[in-house]
């Protein structure tokens, strides 16, 4: 079991990282030291589609990127509810099979999953998630609630070492187009109704994006909900 006091002190060891991928790494790799997993998935979430991404997968041998998975989490149970309840959820057996979806091929011996939301305060920002245990796993609410504290640990490291890197203001036209993507309007919208080209709505996207240091829309959404921009 491991104590409060044991993950505040490690996760300070990790305030040395000098670059946002080495945060990353650092994040999974003090994860699989502190509890009894042996992999550890990290996803971007932005509540923009309920869209998870994938960033990378540490398991015990070695690391790899794992970009290629984008899901509508409401199409996994145990992830939407953590997410939704800012808590970690662990199911397994008859269970874990209700609550994950077909199209992810796992080993016949997994049987079990946790999801631990990383959250920078009440805005989940991303997840970790792990099918691999070690033989001496005895879940219980009292390693839930460490795995939940981890999460927030980490989510208010990660907003204290990343909340100064991008504080270039978006234009006016370029929130309006951010606010009408997390509407959920399309291009063709967002021009018809702004008065302007498909291409120059294009164009305020883009340098939205490169303002705020992220990677897509949803990931450049997902910046403005924790930052409280939009809701």
């Amino acid at each position: 079991m491991v104590s409060d006091y044991t993950i505040q002190e490690q996760i300070r060891k990790i305030e040395v990282s000098t670059s946002h991928e080495e945060h990353m790494y650092n994040t999974l790799d003090l994860y699989m030291n502190l509890f009894p997993v042996e992999n550890a998935y990290l996803f971007r979430y932005s509540p923009f589609g309920f869209l998870g991404e994938g960033i990378i997968l540490i398991t015990t041998d070695g690391l790899s990127h794992i970009r290629e998975i984008r899901d509508d989490i409401r199409s996994l149970p145990i992830i939407y509810s953590a997410i939704c309840e800012r808590k970690a959820k662990f199911c397994s057996g008859i269970e874990y099979l209700k609550q994950t979806s077909s199209k992810y091929i796992f080993p016949s011996s997994v049987s079990s999953m946790i999801a631990v939301p990383i959250c920078f305060g009440t805005v989940v920002v991303g997840y970790i998630c792990s099918t691999e245990f070690k033989d001496e796993l005895k879940m219980d609410e009292k390693l839930l609630s460490s795995f939940t504290y981890y999460g927030k640990l980490i989510g208010k490291f990660l907003e204290n070492t990343t909340g100064s890197h991008h504080s270039i203001e978006l234009s006016k036209r370029e929130l309006e187009v951010m606010k009408r993507i997390a509407w959920g309007e399309s291009t063709k919208e967002m021009a018809d109704s702004m008065n302007i080209s498909e291409l120059t709505v294009k164009q305020y996207v883009k340098s939205a994006i490169k303002k705020l240091g992220a990677n897509n829309r949803s990931h450049a959404v997902g910046e403005l909900v924790r930052k409280g921009i939009i809701s």
